[in-house]
């Protein structure tokens, strides 16, 4: 790489994660049918990404599954039935959630799973819950990472007490997420530090998972990437949980490098990600925006998004109820 223009070229230890299906997932409570989860299997595998995260290890004791599609407990059986044996370069990973995964038993040892990666997720004030759960997925033979959520609402000094007990943990990737989408560049830039100076000599990886309420996951992302982090979340057509995530097919335009190719995105954008836009809605309209600028969870904006009623689009109202929460 020049100092004159590093962005001709690719940093080749970059790694991307599909997301798509966990976190697009919870829009419409894992309902895909088989055909799109595969589809995006295919498309992963064809664009020469690194890794799909199929879906969560949610406990049945607090989701329903007759609620609920099979990628919101991720069983091996479910998987399989997707991606056989897996007998491609492209990894797979779940993700556990701290307090919300019978993880001792859910999570089977490496070897009885076709499984490669568990992401932890956890709030601060479950870090010694989430440390169990890196130790227990760690000893069973998997890579883990931990996806620390909501820290736009952490205070610094429990932000860094949490990474000072990871960076004691065998997690290799500890992942910036921005859960609210409420994070500027400035805050990218400083999170990322933070967390880069906590984890250093340790040889683990930072990571970014970004929100687009603000329409900024992209530009985020991007601004981690040229801070160093080497671990890269994006959805197909940016499908997530409200405003979504970074677009994949932007995210692997940018990044240049030659393994990734891009026209099985589009076509994978083209033949299924359209169709779910007819069923369900995603991307930052502006009860998202409202949320990612008041730096709140999108619950309530999601709740206005799926109501049918006149406050749909009742923009003033839903920023006047929000703004009397702060």
């Amino acid at each position: 790489m020049t100092d004159r223009a590093p962005w001709i070229t690719y940093r080749p230890e970059l790694k991307v994660l599909d997301c798509t299906i966990r976190d697009g997932g919870l829009m419409n409570n894992h309902q895909f049918d088989n055909d799109v989860v595969k589809a995006v299997y295919e498309t992963c595998v064809e664009a020469g990404l690194d890794m799909m995260e199929i879906g969560y290890k949610m406990s049945r004791k607090q989701a329903d599954p007759k609620k609920f599609g099979p990628f919101k407990f991720s069983d091996e059986e479910s998987i399989r039935k997707i991606v056989g044996d897996n007998k491609t370069s492209l990894r797979l990973a779940v993700m556990a959630d701290a307090g919300k995964c019978d993880y001792e038993t859910d999570i089977l040892p490496k070897e009885q799973s076709v499984i490669d990666v568990v992401r932890v997720a956890t709030y601060v004030n479950q870090i010694p819950m989430a440390v169990d759960m890196i130790h227990d997925a760690h000893e069973k033979g998997y890579e883990v990472w931990c996806n620390i959520m909501a820290i736009s609402i952490v205070q610094e000094p429990d932000l860094q007490q949490a990474l000072e007990v990871l960076a004691t943990t065998p997690a290799s990737v500890v992942v910036v997420v921005d859960s609210f989408g409420a994070l500027y560049r400035e805050q990218v830039d400083y999170l990322v530090k933070l967390y880069q100076s906590a984890l250093k000599g340790t040889g683990k990886e930072v990571g970014i998972h970004a929100h687009n309420n603000q329409q900024l996951a992209f530009a985020n992302t991007i601004e981690a990437i040229i801070l160093g982090c080497n671990r890269v979340d994006a959805t197909m057509m940016g499908l997530g949980r409200g405003a979504g995530n970074c677009n994949m097919e932007l995210l692997i335009g940018f990044l240049r490098n030659p393994k990734f190719r891009i026209r099985p995105i589009y076509k994978l954008l083209q033949d299924h990600m359209l169709k779910l836009r007819e069923k369900m809605e995603w991307g930052p309209v502006v009860p998202y925006n409202i949320s990612g600028l008041l730096n709140q969870h999108p619950r309530a904006a999601m709740a206005v998004r799926a109501s049918t009623g006149p406050d749909k689009d009742d923009f003033v109202s839903f920023y006047d109820k929000c703004v009397s929460e702060v």
